[in-house]
Protein backbone atom coordinates (compact mmCIF):
# COMPACT_ATOMS: atom_id res chain seq x y z
CA UNK A 1 0.00 0.00 0.00
CA UNK A 2 1.01 3.01 -0.87
CA UNK A 3 1.80 6.16 1.80
CA UNK A 4 2.30 9.06 -0.18
CA UNK A 5 -1.59 10.09 -0.74
CA UNK A 6 -2.27 12.16 -3.42
CA UNK A 7 -3.51 16.13 -2.56
CA UNK A 8 -5.54 16.41 -6.07
CA UNK A 9 -7.66 14.16 -8.04
CA UNK A 10 -6.53 11.68 -10.72
CA UNK A 11 -7.66 11.39 -14.02
CA UNK A 12 -7.80 7.90 -14.61
CA UNK A 13 -6.66 6.87 -17.95
CA UNK A 14 -7.93 3.24 -18.86
CA UNK A 15 -9.37 0.31 -16.62
CA UNK A 16 -5.90 -1.03 -15.65
CA UNK A 17 -5.07 2.43 -14.11
CA UNK A 18 -8.28 2.41 -12.22
CA UNK A 19 -7.22 -0.87 -11.25
CA UNK A 20 -3.67 -0.16 -10.08
CA UNK A 21 -5.12 3.16 -7.98
CA UNK A 22 -7.91 0.89 -6.35
CA UNK A 23 -5.22 -1.57 -5.07
CA UNK A 24 -2.62 1.07 -4.41
CA UNK A 25 -4.44 3.11 -2.12
CA UNK A 26 -6.50 2.09 1.23
CA UNK A 27 -9.76 4.28 0.98
CA UNK A 28 -10.18 5.60 -2.87
CA UNK A 29 -13.26 7.84 -4.17
CA UNK A 30 -13.96 7.50 -7.47
CA UNK A 31 -15.91 10.25 -9.25
CA UNK A 32 -17.71 9.08 -12.86
CA UNK A 33 -18.42 12.34 -14.75
CA UNK A 34 -19.20 14.80 -17.93
CA UNK A 35 -17.69 17.62 -18.82
CA UNK A 36 -21.58 18.17 -20.04
CA UNK A 37 -23.06 17.78 -16.68
CA UNK A 38 -24.20 20.27 -14.72
CA UNK A 39 -24.24 18.33 -11.21
CA UNK A 40 -20.80 17.13 -12.00
CA UNK A 41 -19.34 20.91 -12.42
CA UNK A 42 -21.67 21.53 -8.89
CA UNK A 43 -19.59 18.32 -7.39
CA UNK A 44 -15.96 19.19 -8.70
CA UNK A 45 -14.82 21.67 -6.11
CA UNK A 46 -16.04 19.28 -3.28
CA UNK A 47 -13.95 16.63 -4.90
CA UNK A 48 -10.72 18.72 -4.83
CA UNK A 49 -11.30 19.69 -1.32
CA UNK A 50 -11.58 15.56 -0.23
CA UNK A 51 -8.69 14.86 -2.41
CA UNK A 52 -6.60 17.87 -0.60
CA UNK A 53 -8.17 17.42 3.02
CA UNK A 54 -8.39 13.79 3.56
CA UNK A 55 -6.20 10.40 3.19
CA UNK A 56 -8.25 9.05 0.23
CA UNK A 57 -7.25 8.96 -2.92
CA UNK A 58 -9.55 11.11 -5.10
CA UNK A 59 -10.28 9.36 -8.73
CA UNK A 60 -11.75 10.56 -11.91
CA UNK A 61 -13.22 8.72 -14.82
CA UNK A 62 -14.62 10.55 -17.75
CA UNK A 63 -17.61 8.52 -18.53
CA UNK A 64 -17.50 10.00 -22.29
CA UNK A 65 -13.61 9.28 -22.58
CA UNK A 66 -14.27 5.92 -20.91
CA UNK A 67 -17.58 4.52 -21.98
CA UNK A 68 -16.47 1.02 -21.40
CA UNK A 69 -15.08 1.19 -18.05
CA UNK A 70 -18.07 3.04 -16.91
CA UNK A 71 -20.27 0.95 -18.16
CA UNK A 72 -18.60 -2.30 -16.81
CA UNK A 73 -18.71 -0.46 -13.41
CA UNK A 74 -22.28 -0.02 -14.05
CA UNK A 75 -22.80 3.67 -14.11
CA UNK A 76 -25.60 4.80 -15.00
CA UNK A 77 -26.20 8.27 -14.11
CA UNK A 78 -23.72 11.06 -13.08
CA UNK A 79 -22.02 11.96 -11.41
CA UNK A 80 -21.81 8.66 -9.87
CA UNK A 81 -19.33 8.54 -6.40
CA UNK A 82 -17.86 4.84 -6.12
CA UNK A 83 -16.07 4.44 -3.03
CA UNK A 84 -13.69 1.28 -2.37
CA UNK A 85 -11.73 0.18 0.33
CA UNK A 86 -8.86 -2.46 0.77
CA UNK A 87 -9.73 -2.52 -2.94
CA UNK A 88 -13.00 -3.53 -2.81
CA UNK A 89 -16.02 -1.65 -3.77
CA UNK A 90 -17.52 -0.23 -0.47
CA UNK A 91 -20.12 1.85 -1.28
CA UNK A 92 -22.16 4.32 -4.38
CA UNK A 93 -23.48 7.90 -3.84
CA UNK A 94 -25.40 9.42 -6.82
CA UNK A 95 -25.97 12.63 -7.72
CA UNK A 96 -24.83 15.60 -6.07
CA UNK A 97 -23.32 15.00 -2.39
CA UNK A 98 -22.58 17.47 0.29
CA UNK A 99 -18.67 17.45 1.75
CA UNK A 100 -19.80 16.51 5.41
CA UNK A 101 -21.76 13.22 3.39
CA UNK A 102 -18.55 12.47 1.99
CA UNK A 103 -16.08 12.76 4.38
CA UNK A 104 -18.48 10.93 6.60
CA UNK A 105 -18.60 7.98 4.40
CA UNK A 106 -14.64 8.07 4.20
CA UNK A 107 -14.42 8.34 7.90
CA UNK A 108 -16.42 4.98 7.84
CA UNK A 109 -14.07 3.42 5.77
CA UNK A 110 -10.59 4.49 7.19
Amino acid sequence: MSTAQPSEPIHVKSQEHLEELVAEHDVVLVDFYADWCGPCKMLEPTVAEIADETDAAVLKVDIDQLQDLARDAGVRSVPTLQFYADGEPAKRLIGVQDKDELLAVIADLS
